[in-house]
């Protein structure tokens, strides 16, 4: 099977907030949908694995942040290849709590507030239906979609995300022959160019010695 297929899907980038004893806790997905206008319903994935996925289910209630192409990098470096564990992810962005839950304030198309309705074991993933309480106005500004990350940043998906794919089953289509690349052994961004001892990895904020020669 061509796995390659199901990134013609679209998606979007998005901060998943939730609070476990008074701390904030936080990941980024690329998988939440709109189900229903009314009442206003929502489904996300999330990694069964993840911190933030226990938190939610002590809880039952989220938040979601929409990330915009206006977003720091690394805010989903951040939110995307480190764990809520032992990091306090909202700390290094403005931020704040809205009805008990962290939101991100800046270059966000705005928030959502969730409460959880049903959770649905999917093997290595559930998959989360919640309905919206509430919703944060954000910046009238364009919403960061996969691709754009993908195309643009230039990140790669973390191991936990549902649309992950080995990179066996990665498309080449951005390497030429012509460019020199470099990938981040943390985050996996593409540098096409130079690295230079000084250079800092755009998207999780790793520095040269983390990356390695494209072969």
């Amino acid at each position: 099977m061509d796995m390659n297929v199901f990134r013609y899907l679209t998606y979007g980038m998005y901060v998943v907030g939730a609070r476990e004893n008074e701390r904030n806790v936080g990941c980024i997905i690329n998988t939440s949908v709109q189900i229903t206008s009314e009442p206003a319903t929502i489904a996300i994935s999330l990694n069964k694995n993840n911190y933030t996925f226990s938190a939610i289910e002590k809880s039952g209630e989220f938040s979601i942040s929409i990330l915009s192409e206006q977003t720091d990098p690394q805010v989903i470096g951040k939110f995307g290849f480190s764990s809520s564990a032992d990091t306090d992810k909202f700390s290094s962005f403005k931020h704040k709590v809205e009805y008990g839950l962290p939101v991100l304030l800046e270059d966000t198309c705005g928030a959502l507030i969730c409460k959880v309705v049903s959770v649905t074991d999917m093997g290595t993933h559930c998959v989360i239906m919640a309905s919206v309480e509430n919703t944060i106005a954000g910046e009238n500004t364009a919403p960061m979609t996969y691709s754009y990350y993908h195309t643009v940043i230039k990140g790669k998906a973390p191991k936990a995300a549902p649309t992950y794919i080995a990179e066996g089953g990665e498309s080449n289509m951005s390497e030429t022959k012509e460019t020199v690349q470099y990938r981040c052994t943390i985050c996996g961004y593409i540098l096409e160019g130079e690295l230079t001892d000084d250079y800092i990895c755009p998207v999780c904020g790793a520095g040269a010695d983390a990356f390695e020669k494209v072969q």
